[in-house]
Order: C-alpha cells, then structure tokens, then sequence
C-alpha cells in the first residue's frame, strides 16, 4: 500500500512490555486502546502513518525472552528477509528491538501501573493469564463486535490500531467509523477534496481514488483551526485528538499569524459572526462549515461599521469560500438635504494592491445604498470569484476600478438596485459563465476608459440594458446571450467602443444594440433577433462596424441608422423582420456592403429624409414589398447590388429622391424592376433590369430620372413605361427583347431619348400615346414586331437623327391579310392601328375594333373612327355580344385586362 494509505511498514507498534511467561506483571493483551495511545501520547501519534512517520521512532527496547503460549507474536521481518522454506518476504519491517535479537520476543501492552489492570477487575482471578488450551479469545470475536468497539476511538487512536495486525487495520478503517468522525470534527454532509493549498471540492465518496473517502478527507484536513463557538470538547482535551479550536475568527486568526509554519487553514462553523473588520494580508484559508448544503447559507460573517473583509498585499494565494459575507450598515435611513448617507468606502469585500485570492461559492451582500457589496480596486489586485452569489444589493453589485484585474467564473449577480457589474478607470476584468439578471438598472456598466472580458454570460431581464458602455470604454464580449431586457440589449454611447462577438441577442423590448453619440463598436459574429423592436439602432453620429451578424425576426428594422450616423454595415444577413431590412433616414449614413437582404415584410433597404448611403454588393431579394425605397430626399449610391424576386419593384424612388444607381441587377420582380414616381430623380447608370413581370423602368407623376448605358431585357411587360407627366433622359440604353414595348411614352408625359438601342421586342419599339410627346435623338430602332416607332393620333414628337430599320411590321402584315388583330397580340399586347366602335352594336371608346372586324364582323353596321392608338381587338377577344367571324379561338374573359399600372409603396 501507498504510504497515503497508512501503509502496514510505516506503522509503529503500540507500546509494549516484555515480560517472562507467567510473570507477575503479566498483562491483558490487549488493554483499552486509548490507554495505549494516551501513554504516548506525544511521540507514538506522531509516528502513525497518519501523519506521516515511521515506526522505529516509537519502539521501545527490552531483552528479549522465549514464550511458549499463543500470546507471543510472530517476529516482523525485514522486506527483504525471506524464510527458511523459502517462501516470500513478510510485508511486515522488523522493528528496532526485534533487529536487536534473532530471538521471538513476547509484547504484552504496558499497563498504567504494575497490577493496576488486575486491581481494577472484577474478574475472576488468573483471567489474563494465557489460556491452558492455547485459543486467543479476542481472535474469536466477530469482527462487526471489533468494529463497534473501534467506534468509540478518535482517529490517531484508530492510527495505532491498524497498525496492530492486517485483521485491525481492516477495522480500524471501518467507513462509517471515519465518517462519523469527520462530520463530528467538520460537520460536512460529503467528503471535502483538498488535494493542495487554495483547493476545495465537495465529492461524493464514489468519485475518490481511495476506498475510504472519510478518512481521506480527514488526512487533508487536520491541520485545520476550527472556529466553533461552545465546541471546545470536540477538539481538545481528547485522547486520540489533536485539533485547534478557538470561539472566534479574530482568535483563530492571530493564532495563525503567529505560527506562519502550520498550514493556514480555518473552519468557520455554521453560524453568525460580527467580529471586527477582517483584513488578509496572508495566504490565508477560510472555509464555512456546516451539516447541510449549501453550507453558505449556514455561515455568516456580517459587519455594520466597516468593510467586512478585505484581502490586500500578500494575499496572494488567500482562499476564502463556502460563507456569506454581509455588510450591513446601520444609518441607510439618515439623509442630509435628501442625500442618503451611506459608506461609499465600506464593502462586503474587498480586494486591493498587490493580491490574487480565491474567492469560491461564497454568498456577498451589501445593504448599504452607496456602496458596492464587491470592490476590486488598484492595479495588482486579481481575485479569482468563482460560483458566488452577489445578490439582492442595495447599489452595486461588483465594483472594478483603477487598473485592476480579476477572473469571475459562474456567478450569479441578480436582483442589485444599480448595476450588477461597474467597471472603470481601465480596470479589465474577465467574466465567464456569469448569470447576470433581473438588475434594476443595468446589468453590467463598463465606462471612463473601463475594459473587460465578457464570455459565455448570461445576461437577462434587467430594467435598463443589458451591457451599457461608454466614456471610451473598450470591453470585449464574446459568446454572451443578451435577452428579455426591459429596455434594449447592449447600449454603446457617448464615444464608447468595444467588441460584441458571436453573441445571442433576443427579445429585448427595445433595440437588441444601440449605438450613439460617436461611438464606433465592432458588433460581428452575433445572432440578433426577436426583439420588440429594432435589431440594431444606430443614432445620434453613432459609427461602428457591424458585420457577420444574422438579424432576423425583429419587430422593427434589422437595423436602423439615423441622424448623421455613419456605421459601416458588411457580410451580414438581414431577414424575415416583421418591418423593413435597413431603415436609414434623418441625414443617415453608411457603407452597406457585401450583405444579404431578404424575406422582409416591408422594404428591404429604406433611405429617406436626407440620407446618402453607399449600398454596395449587397443581395437584397425575396421581400414582401420593395427591395430598395427611396423616399423623402432620400439619396445615396446603390452600387453593384443584386436585387431581385421582390412583390413589389426591385427599386422605388420617389418624392425628391436622387441616388445613384449604378451597375446592378434588378430582376426577377413580381412587379416593376425600377419605379420612379411623384417627383422622384436619381441617376441609374450601367445596369441590368431583366426578367421583371411589369416594365423594367416605370417613371410617372413628374418624376424626372437619368437613365443611361443600361440594359433592359426580357422583361415580361415593357423596357421604359413613361406616363402621368413623367419626364426624364434615357441615354445609350439597350432595351430589348422585352413582352410590351421597348419604350411607352403615355399621358402628357415628355422625355428624351437619345443614342438608345430598342431592338427584338415583341411589341413596337417606340410607343406615344395619350397625349404625350418626346424629343428623340440618336435612336436606334430595329427588328421589334409591331414596328420600330409608333405614334398615336395628335401625337407629335421631336425627332432627330433616329435609325428605324428591319422592323417586323406585324401589325400592317396582318391587315394586309385580313386576319383579326387579336390573332398576333392576345389579350396582353397592344399594337398601335386604327380604332374603331360600332355604333349599331352599342359599343363605347373601351371596346376597341380593328379594321378587318370592321369590314367582317360588322359589315353594314354604323361605325365611326376613333383614332389610331394602341388596342387589341375586344371583337376578337370575345368581350362583345356579337362572335368575331376572324377570330375562332374560343377566349376567357376573365384573362382580358388592360395594361397593369406598378405596385406603388405608402410610407409606414
């Protein structure tokens, strides 16, 4: 056996004498084992393995002597030694008379006095004389008898004993004995595991090594002093026990002071305790103990007047756990001028200087309404708090300032009137774990140059923000969860900084992070979702980098940016939000980047109220309205964006709006690729618009846009759809291939085209109509289906230099023909051609009739000529009362509409 585990060689064997066989002084072999070990006291208990020394220090010499009964003892032999069969070595060693003599000697325990043992008993006479039949009766005991006699031993006792024979250490090491010494001794309800200094962990006895986890524990701990009020009789003046005990903290500690060689170790029992203010300038440990868990709510220490503990210079490897410790002033009632006088230099605990102590599940309480109940302060002081309780505070929970450090793992700091955590005056500690909640302010302050570490932190359901930052703050929080603040999740202002990564924030009942008043943090990494209102709010000339976020599910924007604010915003997804994606607005700003915009109830990007954005590389698609709105002055660049798959038009600008839009795609829309309307500019230069099911560029009311080396394809409707009043220029475009024409000028509406290319639609290429002109420059115009230019009647543009060549004409085909119009436009194409009504089937200017249906369908009717303008045939459509005779495809009406007007979006 390891010597740990009270090996059989480092065992001294209790006090002997040798006498002759049936000596006078014989005596009983084995005499009560407190009279053993109490007759020496002072050096066989030091030489148990117990406390670590070997048995040739106790043994005693005497001549040797031949004895022929069963009472002589076998002679222990050396580990080397072997027999004269040959057989192994006894793991027993000689002790020092046995080395003297080769000669077996007889040990009979030493009685107090000669006789003493026969005076005392009322035995029969001759009962310690050996048996005539040779039997050893104590040998014949059940050893559950053995063990309950081995009950009434104290543990040095029980050291002795097992040093006897390998059947008495067997009963010496009896668990339930241990046991019922430790919890007399230290009263712990499990096995305390202190393997070295500043270490202490309750175990549960199937997680140790050893077999008898009681007596373990009381080996590593014996050295302790024990503070126990009115216990002195459990500790001292005890055969078989050595332990200190005094009745208070301040006794126990001078005595530790005054012996710097013994281990500093005390155990303050379950209680409550006002001794004067504690100060530690030692390594120095103190443990609450207790019979129940938590022990810490069984052990207080308490102070009115002053600080009640403090560690400072030389506490480095200090240790202090498993108590509560409570600063308690009297006067929190007394005011001057309303002013409440308090102890703003008094904590529950505090930490200064040069120190580095333990602090572990300790419960800390200040009800002073100006204090903090934990003060850490000057550079040098580093605690370690691990598993504490700070709680139910009347001001500040933690309180870190000036330079100073500390690591703070799985805390629980709740329920403080102020903040839970103040950090300041470049004090940088490290938080890890902690549960962080339901603070009546916020939960945790960092400000004036404070710093910090912040990492796995749960933060929740505080009256003010979660983390609030500034002054030039700098913490760095990582990996926390933010949520169910009653006001927002993380407030950065006033030119705070700081690192918010890969952190959870949700269900804030206002913005899950605010950013203001020139403040620049880095938000990266983090999940910010579900709050009441906005993702992340940026206001008042706020800056900061937000990138690499998912910001989804937000009753208001992703992210807001306002008043003069210039965040730069990249490689983020901003989705599903019961608003808008991105709202900037009052003079906003902001690079918006390389991010992925989608699934949003309104606009996926807002700019409006004088802002001017660069939105650049960004994917922005699948909304349920537009894609990006510009409104109100709104301006900005929109720079290489994809945009598309919206319900609404990929982009709206509107009511003095101006951006740049250059160098996008804008496709895929369930409506318009680009609306401009009610006075709306903007310049949109070298971009794609494709595949939208309405016109690719629709401008209208006023508005008077810049389109120029665009291309504008495919579209399921018309390129450029210009109507009520609209103007703008259209320059150097390609527009081709689109369902409608290339180009419709409508109602008074007044552009200018020029050095465009409007080529292979399936419509005309150039469409005026309603009373609208154009100045058209430059054009080209060429292989569209129903013709290059169509003019309506009255219709008088201005036109210069255009080429219209190699047009398919289709519409003059037809009629040359004799077919129906209907037959090459459908339901939703409108070739331009000669409008007729029939007056004798009663049909109004909405129902239009080409020629040949005229001159067919009609034949002897009264008709009258309405102008030349763009229709389809409502006689080959089916929508008359009379069946066209051209047409014999049977239609559903139900499919006839006219041209469909862009999806326009209301301000909310």
């Amino acid at each position: 056996m390891e010597d740990e585990e009270m090996s059989m060689d480092d065992r001294p064997s209790p006090k002997y004498e040798n006498v002759e066989e049936g000596g006078a002084n014989n005596e009983t072999p084995l005499k009560s084992i407190k009279s053993c070990s109490s007759s020496s006291s002072s050096s066989s208990l030091e030489a148990t393995a117990f406390i670590g020394t070997t048995s040739k220090e106790t043994s005693t010499t005497n001549s040797p002597i031949t004895l022929r009964s069963r009472y002589t003892l076998r002679r222990r032999r050396s580990i080397q030694q072997k027999d004269e069969e040959g057989s192994c070595a006894s793991t027993l060693a000689a002790t020092a008379d046995e080395q003297s003599s080769l000669q077996p000697t007889c040990k009979r325990f030493k009685a107090d006095s000669p006789g003493e043992a026969r005076k005392s008993s009322h035995t029969p006479e001759g009962f310690l004389d050996p048996p005539e039949d040779g039997k050893c009766y104590i040998e014949t005991l059940p050893e559950e008898l053995l063990t309950k006699v081995s009950s009434y031993l104290y543990e040095y006792d029980l050291a002795n004993l097992g040093a006897v024979s390998r059947r008495y250490y067997r009963v010496a090491n009896d668990i339930n004995t241990w046991k019922n010494l430790y919890q007399e001794a230290f009263e712990y309800p499990t096995p305390l595991y202190h393997p070295c200094h500043g270490k202490f962990e309750f175990r549960e006895p199937a997680r140790w090594k050893e077999h008898n986890a009681w007596k373990e524990s009381f080996k590593q701990l014996r050295y302790g002093i024990h503070v126990r009020p009115h216990c002195a009789k459990i500790y001292t003046g005890q055969s078989g026990r050595k332990m200190l005990h005094f009745e208070t903290i301040d006794t126990a500690l001078q005595h530790v002071r005054a012996e710097p060689s013994q281990e500093k170790l005390i155990f303050i029992h379950q209680g409550t305790y006002h001794p004067q203010s504690i100060a530690i300038n030692s390594s120095i440990q103190m443990i609450g103990a207790a019979p129940a868990h938590p022990v810490q709510r069984r052990v207080f220490i308490e102070n009115s007047n002053e600080t009640t503990l403090s560690l400072g210079d030389g506490s480095t490897d200090a240790y202090v756990g498993y108590m509560t410790i409570k600063f308690n002033p009297d006067n929190n009632s007394q005011a001057v001028q309303g002013v409440p006088i308090g102890h703003p230099h008094y904590y529950a605990l505090q930490i200064t200087d040069e120190s580095s102590p333990t602090i572990d599940r300790c419960i800390i309480n200040s009800t002073s309404t100006v204090g903090a109940a934990v003060c850490v302060k000057r550079a040098g002081a580093n605690p370690k708090v691990r598993h504490c309780s700070i709680c139910d505070c009347d001001n500040v929970g933690v309180y870190i300032t000036e330079y100073a450090q500390g690591t703070f793992e799985e805390c629980e700091i709740a329920r403080n009137q102020l903040a839970g955590v103040w950090v300041k005056n470049y004090a940088n500690p490290f938080f890890r774990k902690c549960n962080i909640h339901d603070g009546k302010d916020v939960g945790i302050f960092i400000f004036e140059f404070g710093q910090g570490y912040f990492e796995k932190c749960n933060i929740h359901a505080n009256r003010i923000s979660g983390i609030e930052v500034k002054n030039h703050a700098n913490p760095t929080v990582v990996r926390c969860e933010v949520h169910h603040g009653l006001t927002g999740g993380i407030y950065v202002h006033e030119k705070g900084r700081g690192q918010f990564m890969e952190n959870k924030i949700y269900q804030n009942a206002f913005a899950g992070i605010w950013i203001t008043s020139h403040s620049d943090p880095t938000i990266r990494k983090n999940e910010i979702y579900s709050g009441h209102q906005g993702g992340v709010y940026i206001f008042s000339e706020g800056r900061g980098l937000i990138e690499h976020n998912n910001i989804y599910g937000n009753a208001l924007a992703g992210i807001q940016i306002r008043t003069g604010s210039d965040p730069i915003v990249r490689l983020n997804k901003i989705h599903d939000g019961l608003h808008g994606g991105i709202y900037v607005h009052e003079k906003g700003k902001g690079v918006i980047e390389d991010n992925e915009v989608y699934g949003n109830t309104l606009a996926g990007i807002w700019v409006t109220t004088g802002s001017s954005p660069v939105l650049r590389k960004n994917r922005i698609h699948s909304g349920k309205q537009v894609g990006v709105y510009f409104y109100d002055n709104g301006h900005g660049l929109l720079e290489e964006n994809d945009i598309f798959n919206h319900s609404y038009s990929g982009v709206q600008i509107r009511t003095g709006s101006n951006p740049k839009i250059t160098r996008n795609k804008i496709w895929g829309g369930q409506n318009g690729g680009v609306l401009v309307y009610n006075g709306g500019l903007g310049v949109l230069e070298d971009n794609e618009i494709f595949d939208n099911a309405m016109a690719g560029v629709w401008i209208k009311t006023d508005s008077h846009p810049i389109l120029r080396r665009n291309k504008i394809y495919d579209g399921r409707d018309g390129g450029v759809c210009i109507f009520n009043k609209g103007r703008g220029l259209l320059e150097d475009n390609d527009i081709y291939r689109n369902a409608q024409a290339g180009v419709l000028i409508s109602t008074e509406s007044n552009p200018t085209l020029r050095r465009n290319r409007v080529f292979e639609g399936r419509a005309a290429g150039v469409e005026i109509t309603n009373g609208a002109t154009a100045t058209l420059e430059g054009n080209q115009l060429f292989h569209n289906k129903f013709g290059g230019l169509c003019l309506a009647t009255d219709v008088r543009p201005i036109l210069r230099d255009n080429k219209v060549y190699e047009n398919q004409n289709a519409v003059e085909k037809a009629v040359s023909r004799g077919q129906c119009l209907f037959k090459i436009s459908s339901c939703t194409s409108f070739p331009m051609h000669d409008f007729y009504r029939c007056i004798s089937c009663n049909t109004t200017e909405r129902n239009a009739i080409c020629i040949n249906c005229i001159h067919s369908c009609h034949q002897g009717h009264l008709v009258e000529f309405v102008r030349h303008d763009r229709f389809f045939c409502d006689c080959g459509a089916g929508t008359l009362e009379r069946t066209c005779r051209l047409q014999t495809e049977v239609r559903d009406n139900d499919t006839v509409y006219d041209s469909a007007t862009p999806t326009e979006t209301d301000t909310q």
